[in-house]
C-alpha cells in the first residue's frame, strides 16, 4: 500500500503544478492585455487563490479583521516558495508585494510581477538597494499597502530568522501600521529541498496590528522585533536569531 500512497502523492503533486502553470498563463495574459493596475491586481489575486481551490487545498485564514481598512504594511514569516502565492491569493488585492531584486533578471517573471503590482528591492548592490529603499518609503508615504517577507529568504529547518529593516523603516517613515502574519503548513507542502508539492492544510494567522502610537511601535528596530516575536508566538517555532 505504501507505493500506492506514494503514487497518489506524486499524481497530486503534478496536478498541483499543472494548476500553478494554468494560473501563470492566465496571469501573463492579464499582464499583457488588461488595462489598469488595480484591475490587474484583482485578477492576479483571483488566479493565485484559484490554484489552491482547484488543487483541493484547504486554506484557513484567521484574524482577517485585524487588517486595517486603510493602508498598512504586512510582514510574514518565510518558509517556502508557496508563501508569496498564498498571501497574494488570500489577502486583499490592494497589497503590493516586495520581491527580491534578482527577479529582475528573469524577463518574463519580472514583467508579470511588475505588471501585477509587485515592487522590487535590490539586496546585493548598495546603490540599487538605497534606490529601492527610497522607492518603498515613497510608496508607504503615498499610502500604498505593502507586503514583505522580512527574513529575505527561507530555509529547510523550522524557525524564524532575524528580520531585515526595510519593511519597518518604510512603516515608520510612512506612519503606517504593521500587521504581522504567521504562515504555517507551506514548509511541509513544499520544503526548500523539494520540487513536488505535498498535500497538506495551510493556515494564515493575521495577528493584531502594531500602529503608530503603540508602545511597541518605537523605532524600526523595536518594531521589527515586536513583529517577529508575535509571529514566533503564533507559530510556536524556534527563534533562529
Amino acid at each position: 500500500m505504501n507505493w500506492i500512497t506514494r503514487l497518489i502523492d506524486i499524481i497530486w503533486g503534478l496536478y498541483a503544478l499543472f494548476c500553478f502553470a494554468l494560473a501563470c498563463v492566465f496571469s501573463l495574459f492579464v499582464a499583457l492585455l488588461v488595462p489598469g493596475s488595480p484591475r490587474r491586481q484583482r485578477l492576479v489575486t483571483w488566479a493565485a487563490r484559484t490554484i489552491f481551490v482547484l488543487a483541493g487545498v484547504k486554506v484557513t485564514v484567521r484574524g482577517i479583521d485585524n487588517l486595517p481598512p486603510d493602508s498598512s504594511i504586512v510582514v510574514a514569516n518565510h518558509a517556502s516558495f508557496i508563501d508569496g502565492i498564498l498571501l497574494n491569493g488570500y489577502l486583499p488585492s490592494r497589497f503590493r508585494f516586495v520581491i527580491k531584486g534578482e527577479m529582475r533578471d528573469i524577463p518574463v517573471v519580472h514583467f508579470l510581477l511588475r505588471r501585477s503590482g509587485s515592487k522590487f528591492v535590490e539586496r546585493k548592490e548598495a546603490s540599487g538597494s538605497s534606490r529601492d529603499a527610497r522607492q518603498l518609503v515613497k510608496a508607504a508615504r503615498g499610502g500604498e499597502s505593502l507586503g514583505f517577507f522580512p527574513e529575505g529568504t527561507f530555509r529547510l529547518e523550522p524557525g524564524v530568522a532575524r528580520f531585515r529593516a526595510g519593511a519597518f523603516v518604510a512603516a515608520v517613515k510612512g506612519e503606517l501600521p504593521v500587521v504581522p502574519i504567521a504562515i504555517s503548513g507551506t514548509r511541509k507542502m513544499l520544503p526548500a529541498d523539494c520540487w513536488l508539492p505535498r498535500r497538506t492544510e495551510l493556515f494564515i494567522d493575521v495577528l493584531p496590528a502594531i500602529a503608530p502610537g503603540d508602545e511597541d511601535y518605537g523605532d524600526h528596530r523595536q518594531l521589527a522585533e515586536a513583529s517577529r516575536q508575535q509571529i514566533i508566538a503564533a507559530l510556536d517555532e524556534p527563534d533562529l536569531a
